[in-house]
This record gives structure tokens, sequence and C-alpha cells, in this order.
């Protein structure tokens, strides 16, 4: 399924009971917005009103902002930031996972915890805090990166010795 295509029926079932479970409304951008979420895990904001209005047609920003939010405090969809990137969105909850950002294309993936239970890490110190879940974020490149900058730092190796 493609996130622009309307949801397959055993897809728009499950996110009906996930909205009902959460005491939400089913209402089509609510619909709408999740199924774009799995199809694009780690997706942002912009993405998320453009594919929805793929589907449903007209709807505004502010609307699926609000969605999103609702989703957020039903605990159905999870927000993350990563330092210098808008807020992301996935349907991945409730576990104790972290996520790895590309330094070049911002590109984002899972990773679980080491540990598996929260939180997965103790600080030096707590400041009095009832700890129950640390946010751990790994920065390096992801593959393609890894490629282009091979091939981008070879041919500018090139460019100086004059091979």
């Amino acid at each position: 399924m493609i996130a622009t295509e309307p949801l397959q029926d055993a897809s728009r079932e499950s996110f009906v009971e996930m909205l009902r479970a959460a005491g939400l409304r089913t209402t089509g951008p609510r619909l709408a917005t999740l199924g774009v979420l799995i199809q694009r895990p780690h997706a942002d904001t912009e993405t998320v009103i453009r594919q929805v209005r793929s589907e449903l047609g007209t709807v505004s920003a502010q609307a699926i902002y609000n969605v999103l939010a609702t989703l957020v405090q039903g605990e159905l969809v999870r927000r993350i930031e990563p330092a210098g990137s808008p807020a992301l969105y996935e349907l991945r909850v409730g576990d104790n996972h972290h996520h790895i950002v590309c330094r070049l294309c911002g590109a984002v993936a899972d990773v679980d915890c080491a540990v598996g239970h929260r939180p997965c890490l103790t600080p030096s110190e707590t400041h009095g805090y009832v700890l129950d879940e640390a946010e751990v974020t790994y920065w390096g490149y992801c593959p393609k990166c890894q490629a282009s900058r091979g091939s981008h730092s070879a041919s500018t190796t090139e460019e100086t010795t004059g091979n």
C-alpha cells in the first residue's frame, strides 16, 4: 500500500480499533495520518500534511497539526525531535527504542535498546528525579551518505593532487 492510496481494509480496521481503544473518535484525517505513518516512519509534519492532502483532498495544515498532537497525547504516535531537525512522528510507541540519525541526509532509523528495560541508562546524578525513560539519539552517516562521501573524498583528492 502506498500512503496516497486509500487504506486497505485490514489497516483501516486496526486503526479504527486503535483510535477507539484510546478513546478517540475515528475521523478521516486521523485514519489518513496513521496510514501515512505506517508507510513513512519518522515523517515530519510537512510530509504528513502533503500525503494526507493527496488522499483526502482539502484539509488544513492546522487540522493535521491537531491530529498529530491528539495522536501523541493518546499515545498512538511518538514525537521525536533530533537536534537540528523538525519534529518527526512514528507509530512505534510503548517500547524502549532509540534512534540513529544521519548527519548528512537526516535519515532516521530505529535502534533497539541494548538493555531492554526502562530506563536503559542511569545518569551519574538523578537530582532526586524518579527516572522512567532515557531517550538516546545516535549520530553518524548512513550507508548511502558514506558511499557518496567516499566518492566525493576520492574526487576531491584527485583534484587536489592532479591525479
